[in-house]
């Protein structure tokens, strides 16, 4: 890691606390695998590497912030328990890690939580909470157990220690591949990004750095094209781990996509449920619709540029196997004539 230069454009953000985060973030997970996929480079320009975030334990990368997050508590905030807000795998990352060092955790989620995530963070031994229709609602009554109970609040993205556990992702890339060109990564909250962007542009700062979300409420893609967070109402999407708002008073997120994006990309429902459907049909993997986004970029060619060498993040596996199941059955990849 020589080239490393000790940088950031944001705040209270550093490439020191996601290095530091990683022996922290160790404690609880281990390093996921980064391989070459043949039949995505195959029909691409260039030579693809996948991040396998799906191989962590609860089947999503979001167990990193959560760990560094939860584990840097003093012993009594441990002792009063957490309480967090989320699309699903942010909620079953905490109840995970709270579990695991014997804490009490309470999960706030929306009615649009699909049952697969609803069930893994019920498995998980958290305290459930459905409350609204989409993440801010989840988010509000957080707030209010927080202020009822003493809970400490586990952001699920605008939070340093957040976005530097997710940064390790980054700094086992740049280690696996030192010669990456480009990486395409998930884009919702930010805090993926924004801690995977901070470490690869620190490490090189000429890397491309691409986020990628879905067309149904996009919300911080909306935000950088009108210069503040704004707010969307939540669609029905495959993608659904990329719902949720980014906060009207976002401190983190917002200012290192807008810093650190060197491109935005959008991907339509089809486009996603293709991806997914070649990843089940080419590598034998279920992924779900946020995970296959990157995927979906590569596979319709979105970025303006070619690269030599690029990367994505499949970020979780947690889906619903109806929808797997039928997505597969529409959208199975024909192998090329």
């Amino acid at each position: 890691m020589d080239k490393v230069q000790h940088f950031s454009k944001v705040d209270g953000l550093s490439f020191q606390k996601v290095f530091e985060a990683r022996k922290r973030v160790y404690q609880i997970v281990k390093p996921t695998p980064l391989f070459h996929s043949i039949p995505l480079s195959e029909r691409s320009s260039s030579q693809v590497y996948l991040k396998l975030e799906n191989y962590h334990e609860i089947g999503a990368f979001k167990v990193r912030g959560a760990a560094n997050k939860i584990l840097k508590l003093s012993d009594e905030e441990k002792k009063r328990g957490v309480a967090t807000f989320s699309t699903g795998n942010h909620g079953l990352a905490v109840a995970y890690v709270a579990k695991k060092l014997g804490i009490d955790a309470t999960v706030c989620i929306s009615r649009r939580v699909p049952k697969a995530k609803v069930d893994a963070i019920r498995r998980a031994g958290a305290h459930i909470e459905i409350v609204g229709d989409s993440q801010d609602d989840a988010g509000k009554f957080c707030y209010e157990l927080e202020e009822k109970y003493g809970l400490t609040v586990v952001k699920p993205f605008d939070d340093p220690d957040i976005i530097a556990g997710q940064g390790t992702i980054g700094l086992e890339m740049v280690e696996e591949v030192p010669d990456l060109e480009a990486v395409i990564i998930p884009l919702s909250g930010g805090g993926l990004f924004a801690g995977v962007a901070l470490a690869l542009k620190a490490y090189n700062p000429d890397i491309q750095v691409v986020g990628v979300s879905m067309e149904r409420s996009p919300v911080m893609y909306e935000s950088i094209q009108a210069g503040k967070p704004v707010v969307l109402e939540e669609q029905p999407t495959l993608a659904d781990s990329l719902l949720g708002g980014i906060g009207l008073d976002n401190r983190y997120t917002f200012e290192s996509v807008k810093q650190y994006a060197d491109e935005l990309i959008l991907v339509s429902e089809e486009e996603i449920a293709k991806a997914m459907g070649f990843v089940a049909s080419e590598h034998r993997m279920i992924v779900e619709g946020a995970a296959a986004t990157g995927i979906a970029a590569i596979l319709q060619k979105k970025l303006k540029s070619e690269f030599p060498k690029i990367g994505t993040i499949i970020t979780g596996n947690n889906v619903d196997l109806s929808v797997i199941s039928k997505v597969i059955q529409e959208y199975e990849f024909k192998p090329q004539k």
